[in-house]
């Protein structure tokens, strides 16, 4: 009885109140208790070892560090979406003041228009922005601040909010470190941005800015030029990034084999075919050029790499849109889980990557290093013509043997290094040069990092640049993984736990195999009509060309009955050739669509499923009262 009044109490009008109030009650409590719980399986909102790391270094120090986070409120206030984002930073450096253990102080500060705040927030490099509902300025930003020491975040940005963490713990990484590491940057292309010439702005070349990448170096490192013709590296540099070496010279060579030997840290991104390079394309705005790679170092190091090869992969490639529709390009590596080293710091978390007609390492170390392959292909891919892989993507696909071999695309060499020049140092005019002493071998163990690409770096391949905004998106792994990788070797490696939680995209791997499958249950009927076809077309080029004199326009009638016999085969083929494709893009689609109605339904139908079961025991009890 007293159990049917409680029943009665809960759902009247009344009963409902009192659970609400409860409810709002006990969420005020609990979000003011310093606990929190993230079921996100990536622990997106959860800060990461690496922001940790640095803010425990700071709870040990006897320094406190001042952020002051400026949001409009009163005045301009913010537009919907960064407003939401607004308290999502303000979460955040809650998070950071906490594992700090308070050392991390947090101001929060409202620029009115006119005022002495808006006067401050000025002077700390935090800039207004401008509303596009209203056109009214607003700021949201921040500095940090350890004395003499200030870093800015002038305008933060939804669209930036996957970088959000690693943005703040670098700003506080940095006012803690007086010198900054100089990295060296050698290579044949713009990397660094080509200055605005007047005379060739009037005939409509402009100049080029960094790559992105380039851009986000400098706010952590002193990057520095570093000619290919260098006979010598600078001793300031620590780590050197070379990029598409494409016909270095031995001289050149010589001096990063010194610089190794010392202990400089080499990341060296080569390439089978850069499509960064587009100083000499053809007339079709292909790129022609060869490829890059380190002869007398590789060789030295005892291994090779494919400049006249690119890996094409059908379980890690998808078909692109070029402009002209969807096409196959199964040398553009989209890399997941799968493809990246396993229990790595540097790649622990690195996901979603972009590799196009990436080249691969082959051979064995030689005595005194390790190996250890970063990135690989699947089983399902082969090694194949780079130029048919730009021009002829499908053709490469439909021709896909797979060798069952994972292609290393990208290695890390540790140990100690010997010289590739036992017969002393390249002919040289340079007599200081001459008088240096040669390294034979490197006095500590060194590591080097080898990438079979260097365009997953280029802009095209890593970013979505808004020029208006200024501001450079992600839309996977790859800039990530770039600043991770010389941070690593260079900069404060807490951020590499910060930063490899930038993308969070989550591929259809699953989807990706089951594609993969499918293209080979059609592989050999695609590529027995793809040779009918060549055959046939083959064949009437023979009769074709055995026609001489006044008989170019005429045949004889077994000439003609041939060639219409032929025409006839070779479009049927065709049209077999077509209904092939067209069956594996239909069986594709339609997989697509089982697991995307999978997902979408699924959550509905176990809370239907529940529920009935739910009232079937409920009727169960109840009749047997």
């Amino acid at each position: 009885m007293k159990e049917n009044k409680l029943r009665s109490f809960l759902y009247s009008a009344a009963g409902v109140a009192l659970v609400l109030v409860a409810l709002v009650a006990l969420n005020f409590i609990l979000g003011r208790l310093p606990i929190r719980l993230d079921l996100t399986e990536a622990h997106l909102h959860t800060l990461s070892p690496g922001t940790r790391d640095i803010l425990g270094r700071i709870a040990k120090g006897d320094s406190d560090v001042t952020v002051n986070f400026y949001v409009s409120q009163k005045g301009n206030r913010l537009p919907p979406m960064e407003e939401a984002f607004a308290r999502q930073v303000e979460d955040l450096l809650a998070e950071f003041k906490s594992a700090s253990g308070g050392h991390v102080r947090i101001k929060k500060l409202d620029p009115a228009p006119d005022s002495e705040v808006e006067d401050a927030a000025k002077l700390d490099g935090v800039e207004p922005q401008m509303s596009q509902q209203t056109g009214e300025p607003y700021y949201l930003g921040l500095s940090v601040i350890l004395d003499p020491q200030k870093v800015s975040i002038p305008a933060l940005s939804v669209q930036r909010d996957k970088l959000l963490e690693y943005d703040i713990a670098r700003a506080v990484s940095q006012v803690t470190q007086t010198n900054k590491p100089v990295v060296g940057i050698m290579t044949p292309l713009p990397i660094m941005g080509t200055p605005s010439n007047p005379f060739m702005a009037r005939m409509g070349q402009q100049g080029s800015e960094p790559w992105v990448f380039v851009s986000e170096l400098k706010r952590d490192f002193d990057v520095q030029t570093v000619a290919m013709d260098s006979e010598a590296i600078d001793p300031k540099v620590q780590v050197l990034l070379l990029v598409h070496p494409k016909d270095i010279t031995d001289k050149a060579q010589y001096a990063i084999d010194q610089f190794v030997l010392r202990g400089g840290r080499l990341v060296a991104m080569l390439d089978s075919l850069c499509m960064a390079d587009n100083r000499q394309p053809n007339q079709m705005g292909f790129n022609m050029g060869g490829g890059s790679t380190l002869p007398r170092l590789l060789k030295a190091w005892g291994l090779e790499f494919t400049t006249n090869q690119v890996v094409a992969d059908a379980q890690n490639s998808r078909e692109i849109n070029f402009g002209r529709g969807p096409q196959a390009a199964p040398a553009f590596l989209f890399l997941n889980k799968d493809a990246v080293a396993k229990g790595d710091a540097l790649f622990e978390q690195t996901d979603d990557l972009l590799l196009p007609f990436s080249g691969a390492f082959t051979g064995k170390p030689a005595d005194g290093l390790k190996e250890e392959v970063l990135l690989s292909s699947s089983k399902d891919s082969q090694l194949v013509d780079p130029i048919t892989s730009q021009l002829n993507g499908q053709k490469v696909r439909d021709d896909l043997t797979p060798s069952g071999i994972q292609y290393a695309l990208a290695v890390r060499l540790t140990g100690k290094f010997k010289t590739a020049f036992g017969d002393g140092r390249p002919d040289s005019g340079n007599t200081n040069a001459v008088a240096e002493v040669q390294l034979k071998e490197g006095k500590a163990e060194n590591t080097v990092y080898l990438f079979g690409d260097s365009d997953f770096l280029y802009d095209p391949y890593c970013v979505r640049v808004d020029r208006m905004f200024r501001v450079a998106t992600p839309f996977n792994g790859n800039l990530s993984l770039g600043q991770s990788l010389i941070e690593q070797v260079a900069g404060d490696p807490s951020l590499i736990g910060a930063r490899s939680r930038a993308s969070v995209r989550r591929p259809f791997t699953v989807v990706q195999k089951k594609q993969a499958e499918a293209q080979k249950r059609f592989q050999v009927e695609i590529s027995r009509l793809q040779k009918d076809v060549e055959e046939a077309q083959t064949k009437i080029s023979e009769i074709q060309s055995k026609k001489e004199g006044n008989q170019k326009f005429i045949l004889s009638p077994e000439s003609k009955a041939a060639l219409d016999n032929l025409t006839r085969k070779q479009t049927e083929a065709n049209k077999n050739l077509r209904k092939v494709r067209k069956d594996l893009r239909q069986e594709v689609e339609a997989m697509e669509n089982k697991f995307t109605w999978a997902n979408i339904a699924a959550m509905p139908l176990v809370v239907i499923v529940v529920g009935i079961g739910r009232a079937v025991l409920r009727r169960k009890r109840t009749a047997a009262k």
